[in-house]
C-alpha cells in the first residue's frame, strides 16, 4: 500500500523534529509526491548530503512503499 501525504510528513518528522514540511501529490495518484523540507539540520550541508538525511528516515520503505519523492532541501 502506497504512503499517503500525512505519513511521509511524520516521517520526516521524526528524523527533524524542526523541519518545516510541505507535501504535494504530483499526479494525484498518492505514489508521487514532492517535499519542501526547512530544517536547521540542513545548515552548512551540501543538498546531497541535506537529501540523504530526509531518504533515510523512509529506511527500505523508499522505493516500495513510497514510489517516487522529489525533494527540495533548504536551511532557514
Amino acid at each position: 500500500m502506497p504512503m499517503s501525504a500525512e505519513e511521509i510528513e511524520r516521517t520526516i518528522r521524526a528524523a527533524l523534529p524542526d523541519a518545516v514540511i510541505t507535501i504535494e501529490d504530483l499526479a494525484g495518484d498518492g505514489d508521487h509526491y514532492a517535499a519542501t523540507v526547512v530544517s536547521a539540520a540542513f545548515a552548512g550541508l551540501p543538498r546531497v548530503r541535506q537529501h540523504k538525511l530526509v531518504y533515510d528516515a523512509f529506511g527500505g520503505r523508499m522505493g516500495t512503499e513510497l514510489h517516487a519523492l522529489a525533494l527540495r532541501t533548504q536551511a532557514p
